[in-house]
């Protein structure tokens, strides 16, 4: 029967002795209680491994015992059989795979040999333990993304104007593989954090079902410790790809631990070495971006088998959701109230809605191409974006303003034209005289309509009777038609009989400078 073997504590440190410190086996053998005999086996067994003291320090007890007597530590064949916790942990990962149900399928392929299912999960916990804490396997594959934009930024040159501007970095990591994509945009505003998602979900070939974040203004109207409020624009493009968002809590950053892992990740892998790189235009940002995260996703895990990208490519992709076989166009919902002038402001720009919701606030959806203005979820107006500071539509004005806004400088004289010489000529000079030509719409309105009543012949006359007192206004027109002076010749004026009477002196008198008294 082979006698004991001392603890491996203690052959580490005749080891130790021997390598470092140079004693003989007898001076060993005092210094550790240890028989000479038994320290130059082991002195001698290091010898035929020719084992440094560098390499032996940095082994554990097991490590050692297993490089100093291999043989010793193979398993009998009553002993359990220890599961690959890698494999273990992989198939976790997958919708619906249990610890339970992995375990009967071990227990179904060793029998007796097999542990209980209580040790089987103490071992698990154990292995874990002693991997990188960072590394969670509760996510199953396909189930969430985790978003974040990196506290750093990336200098571009602005291939437009030769700025140099700082980009904004936006990072997607996918809770299973840890597979990592990375956006460069111009800003975190809605428009571009849209865009990353969209771009996000195209290089993973697949949809996620929960997208986690932090309360990032662009997706996060109301940060609420209990029910936050998801940006409605957010919402559109999630139901469009079928996902669902979750907001972080306020202050739990361990919510989105994922997030901020790969941030640090994204920070040191890919920031990092573009420090000193001059980067023209955000194509040729995202193109050195790209190149650097592929290496990051195929760099090997530090405590586990295999990489992000291989994880990914087995066990995460074929998890996701199918991308949509639609195209989503960018919305962007707004509250806006309707001003007085029935018209509501979309970045500088007036979209008109009926005047009866005047002082009413509704809701605004915006794309690139299209206004649409509802109340409560009924659409009461749509419009085309277009360069116009102003976009209105007749039906939403009053009916005094649609009367009054028919009417144009051009248009109104190209009507008096059509009823005379003189009516054309006292419209032309009474919107000239006015400081603004809108000043002289209501007269000329007024003029023109005369010709209703009384007809073209006799307002054309009219206009040139006015035209020769310099009577150039509405009331002028109107009052010599009503009083029939249009039918009066100016220049010879009234024929009427001669008065006669003492008390009236006759030309001559007048031609003479008059008669004495």
């Amino acid at each position: 029967m082979p006698g004991r073997r001392i603890a491996m504590r203690k052959v580490k440190e005749v080891l130790r002795l021997r390598l470092t410190a140079g004693l003989s086996s007898r001076q060993i053998a005092l210094c550790t209680g240890v028989g000479k005999s038994v320290v130059s086996k082991h002195v001698a067994r290091a010898g035929e491994l020719g084992l440094e003291w560098a390499s032996v320090e940095a082994m554990d007890e097991e490590a050692l015992e297993a490089r100093l007597y291999p043989d010793t530590t193979q398993a009998s064949p009553e002993d359990p059989v220890v599961p690959n916790w890698d494999e273990v942990a992989r198939e976790l990962r997958r919708k619906g795979v249990t610890k339970r149900l992995l375990w009967e399928e071990y227990q179904e392929r060793h029998g007796r040999r097999a542990y209980s299912y209580s040790r089987y999960c103490e071992l698990y916990g154990a292995w874990k333990g002693c991997i990188e804490p960072v590394m969670r396997f509760e996510h199953a594959a396909g189930e969430r993304c985790f978003i974040d934009y990196a506290g750093q930024t990336l200098e571009v040159v602005d291939s437009a104007t030769g700025e140099v501007r700082q980009a904004q970095v936006f990072v997607a990591v996918l809770g299973a593989s840890n597979y990592t994509f990375v956006d460069i945009t111009w800003s975190q505003q809605m428009e571009d954090f849209l865009a990353s998602h969209q771009r996000a979900v195209a290089a993973f070939g697949g949809v996620p079902r929960i997208f986690v974040l932090d309360n990032l203004k662009s997706g996060v109207t109301s940060p609420d410790w209990y029910e936050p409020t998801v940006n409605r624009g957010y919402q559109d493009l999630l139901g469009h790809l079928g996902a669902v968002a979750i907001p972080g809590r306020v202050g739990k950053a361990r919510d989105k631990a994922k997030a901020e892992n790969g941030v640090l990740q994204v920070e040191r892998w890919v920031l990092a070495p573009l420090r000193d790189r001059t980067l023209i235009g955000l194509g040729e940002a995202r193109e050195a971006v790209r190149e650097l995260v592929d290496r990051l996703n195929a760099r090997p895990f530090q405590k586990m088998a295999g990489s992000r990208s291989s994880v990914f490519t087995e066990l995460e992709r074929p998890a996701l959701q199918p991308l949509p076989t639609t195209v989503w166009v960018a919305t962007e919902w707004k509250r806006l109230k309707v001003h007085i002038d029935y018209h509501v402001e979309v970045g500088h720009h007036f979209f008109s809605v009926p005047y009866q919701f005047i002082g009413e606030t509704l809701d605004v959806k915006v794309t690139p191409t299209l206004v649409e203005i509802f109340r409560k979820g009924r659409p009461v107006a749509a419009h085309r974006r277009s360069e116009a500071r102003y976009t209105t539509i007749s039906e939403h004005m009053p009916s005094a303003h649609r009367e009054h806004r028919r009417w144009s400088p051009p248009r109104l004289v190209a009507r008096a034209k059509t009823l005379g010489p003189h009516v054309s000529e006292l419209v032309d000079q009474l919107l000239s005289s006015k400081v603004h030509p809108e000043q002289g719409y209501r007269p000329c309105l007024g003029i023109v309509r005369l010709a209703d009543r009384y007809g073209a012949p006799r307002l054309d006359s009219a206009c040139r009777r006015a035209l020769a007192f310099a009577a150039v206004s509405y009331k002028s027109v109107k009052a010599i038609l009503e009083k029939g002076l249009d039918r009066v010749d100016e220049a010879t004026g009234p024929t009427a009989p001669p008065l006669d009477h003492d008390n009236i002196r006759g030309g001559a008198d007048y031609e003479h400078g008059g008669r004495s008294c």
